[in-house]
């Protein structure tokens, strides 16, 4: 779906200029993600070269392609999200310390030294904490 750029900034304001999942404000270059994946082929085109390049081609789940399924997101959100559910995506950021200490020597480190501090705090993503506090208010 290709956004009208009043869609876009309306997208852009939905949580007031912010990443809908970690709450960073979003840069220039931000993107409209779709919480729910449509999920798009990839296929191979072959350039002149003769070499091959992957490029998207139709979506699986067209009928998620709506402005209702999209949220303004961070490029390192969208990107790490990728095509993961918010439940999956989750459940992987909630194994990032785990795999820090298990792949990363410096990490280990800095905690020994107490540079670092593990919270075990729950994956809460912007856009709930702001429904929980529209809720409260």
């Amino acid at each position: 779906m290709k956004l009208t750029k009043a869609q876009r900034e309306q997208l852009r304001q939905m949580f007031g200029g912010r990443c809908a999942y970690c709450g960073e404000p979003l840069p220039n270059r931000w993107h409209a993600d779709h919480r729910e994946a449509v999920v798009r082929a990839v296929i191979p085109k072959e350039m002149p070269n003769g070499r091959y390049k992957l490029v998207s081609g139709d979506p699986h789940f067209p009928e998620r392609d709506t402005l209702e399924n999209m949220m303004p997101s961070c490029p390192p959100c969208n990107i790490d999200k990728s095509m993961m559910s918010l439940e999956s995506w989750r459940q992987k950021l909630a194994r990032s310390v785990e795999v820090l200490v298990n792949n990363y020597p410096t990490y280990r480190h800095a905690k020994r030294f107490g540079l670092i501090e593990e919270t075990g705090a729950a994956i809460v993503f912007y856009f709930e904490r702001v429904a929980a506090q529209q809720e409260a208010a």
